[in-house]
């Protein structure tokens, strides 16, 4: 056999060995992807996104869409050949395993973190749109969360609405754990609490709950950051009454980035002519209950995935900017914001045509 057609075939030969090898070699990796992208103003599975009864609403027009990232599951085991196609390629991105799933969460437990936080997302989404538009809600503090095997565990529980902790009035989630903080860990601290299934009969009737009971738990120890301080293994939340239903209909959706796209599709709903001025606007950021735009993971592939489907402007949380910039799409304006009154703001000019004027991201922010 010539040298030369020998060495092409032990090259070929080491070619396929080395695929072969890539693909049966599992690494340590997960994918991230475009995600559907779902207009607030629309429908998504033959329904209204947004359902408002209750209260008068208007026609509106153009886009406002939420945008998402598609990840591979918990389960996946990827190859080397798949790694290396990720990493070349532009419209994917490679992730260390652990960077979606940390310390071994099963995505079982991911969909569930996902969906509460998607929940409470759309409270505050509610909340920031109605105080933009200065309708009262009515909103208390409560049990979110009650960690199992912890002091709290069948003494408190989710729901139980927390009037005060040692006597002192709790106005607002931190307050709890300042409060108990203040304890050392054994010591005993005091809950007054509206029990949940009172609180929910009461919103039920539409009556205020005044029926409390004092609940005691002797604090436990935790060990963060090796600073030792006082735990009663509970979260606390906030939970609100509408005067009016809203409703947010959109599932297999999870985490909390579509905050300020829903609020902006309430407050569109709820006021007369078109925020977009019938432009293709989408964007992405969390929102609190004050307005506050939060930044969020996976920002060049939202905006990917917001280009490919039409969307003009993007809407951006400020702390995502020099990111987001660093790989524009062609075609796509990307539009700073802080907090809810930035992107109204935006909008003005967005629908004015008086583009010049919009906070525009850069690579420095």
């Amino acid at each position: 056999m010539p040298r030369r057609t020998a060495t092409m075939l032990a090259s070929t030969l080491m070619l396929i060995a080395l695929l072969c090898a890539g693909v049966l070699i599992n690494v340590p990796y997960s994918e991230m992807s475009p995600g559907p992208t779902v207009n607030t103003l629309g429908d998504h599975d033959g329904e209204p996104v947004l359902q408002i009864s209750g209260h008068k609403t208007y026609a509106t027009s153009g886009h406002l869409n939420m945008t998402t990232v598609r990840v591979t599951s918990a389960d996946y085991k990827m190859n080397l050949v798949e790694a290396v196609y990720g990493w070349l390629s532009h419209d994917n991105k490679v992730v260390p395993h652990d960077t979606l799933y940390p310390d071994g969460k099963t995505e079982q437990q991911s969909t569930q973190e996902n969906a509460e936080e998607f929940s409470e997302s759309q409270e505050s989404a509610k909340v920031a749109a109605l105080k933009e538009l200065d309708v009262p809600v009515k909103s208390w503090v409560i049990v979110s969360t009650v960690l199992k095997g912890s002091p709290s565990e069948g003494r408190l529980h989710a729901g139980d609405v927390i009037k005060a902790v040692d006597g002192t009035a709790v106005k607002q989630p931190a307050d709890v754990a300042t409060l108990v903080t203040k304890h050392k860990p054994g010591e005993k601290v005091v809950f007054t609490v509206v029990p949940a299934k009172e609180q929910a009969a009461a919103v039920k009737a539409n009556k205020t709950a005044t029926k409390t009971q004092n609940v005691t738990i002797t604090t436990a120890t935790s060990d963060d950051s090796g600073q030792k301080r006082a735990i009663v293994g509970i979260s606390a939340g906030t939970d609100h009454t509408f005067p009016f239903s809203i409703d947010i209909k959109l599932a297999d959706v999870g985490g909390p980035s579509a905050g300020l796209m829903f609020s902006l599709g309430i407050y569109d709903k709820l006021t007369p002519g078109s925020l977009t001025g019938g432009k293709f606007v989408a964007g992405t950021g969390t929102i609190d209950d004050d307005g506050k735009v939060g930044p969020i993971g996976g920002i060049s592939l939202k905006t990917i995935g917001a280009r490919s489907k039409g969307a003009q402007y993007f809407l951006t949380p400020a702390d995502n900017c020099a990111e987001a910039a660093k790989d524009t799409p062609g075609g796509l304006t990307l539009v700073k914001v802080k907090t809810i009154d930035d992107a109204l703001g935006a909008l003005k000019d967005i629908r004015s045509g008086d583009t010049g004027a919009l906070p525009k991201c850069t690579t420095k922010g």
